[in-house]
């Protein structure tokens, strides 16, 4: 560990460099996508929704940072987060990513992931050489990581080794009363995962359902208009 003296004081304090590798790593391992890197609360837009849904927003909105507020109390029972709607772009990965990147900057550790991409992550493993990246650590991120996020659950195509993977990652926190947030398509009776699991993350999540509006289909109209207005300018 690396210290600083102050003769003043006759005393001595952690560097802020180790402080910042610190959070330097702990970003790289929460592995957020690019594209996400610079949401937070603050700038998830509402404006972005049709008018009869930002009431909806703005209550998700407030529930999540009461959940953020209240998080050291929620997170010693391992309560999470099962983010749904039946409509791809709602925002639903774009609120996960805004929670997460909150938790970041407490000092938690994070790890973001799609429900996918875990599977293919530990199938990859399985052809690797390379003992430091085998299925056995990276199960062990995933289940010891304070909090994890499982975008897209749901969509994956269900098969006994799937739901047993599933399983054990989702048994294994919430036996260590993990944080889990998950974000999905389906609400939690319509997931075909067995009720090992869903019993877990029923028991272990605050529901929260989004609008059923693609805010993708809204942002490219959005776009589209801009463009067709600038062209009739030029003209």
């Amino acid at each position: 560990m690396e210290f600083i003296y102050n003769p003043v004081t006759d005393s001595a304090k952690e560097c802020s460099c180790r402080q910042l590798r610190i959070q330097e790593r702990r970003q790289a391992f929460a592995d957020i996508p690019v594209h996400f890197s610079n949401i937070t609360l603050d700038t998830f837009r509402t404006d972005v929704y049709e008018q009869y849904n930002r009431l909806q927003i703005a209550n998700i909105l407030k529930t999540v940072r009461c959940y953020i507020d209240e998080f050291e109390e929620l997170k010693a029972d391992g309560l999470g987060l099962y983010i749904y709607s039946h409509t791809k772009g709602s925002g639903k990965t774009r609120l996960a990513v805004s929670i997460a990147s909150e938790l970041l900057k407490q000092g938690h550790r994070v790890k973001f992931a799609t429900a996918i991409s875990i599977l293919n992550e530990i199938k990859a493993s399985w052809q690797r050489n390379d003992s430091n990246i085998n299925e056995s650590t990276l199960l062990n991120d995933l289940t010891q990581t304070d909090i994890l996020v499982i975008d897209d659950f749901g969509q994956e195509k269900i098969s006994e080794w799937v739901n047993n993977e599933f399983y054990h990652i989702i048994n294994e926190r919430y036996a260590l009363s993990k944080v889990t947030i998950y974000t999905s398509n389906c609400t939690l009776d319509e997931l075909m995962y067995d009720e090992r699991i869903t019993s877990r993350i029923k028991e272990k999540s605050i529901m929260l359902e989004f609008p059923e509006e693609s805010v993708r289909d809204l942002i490219a109209k959005n776009n589209n208009d801009m463009m067709k207005n600038r062209i009739q300018e030029i003209r």
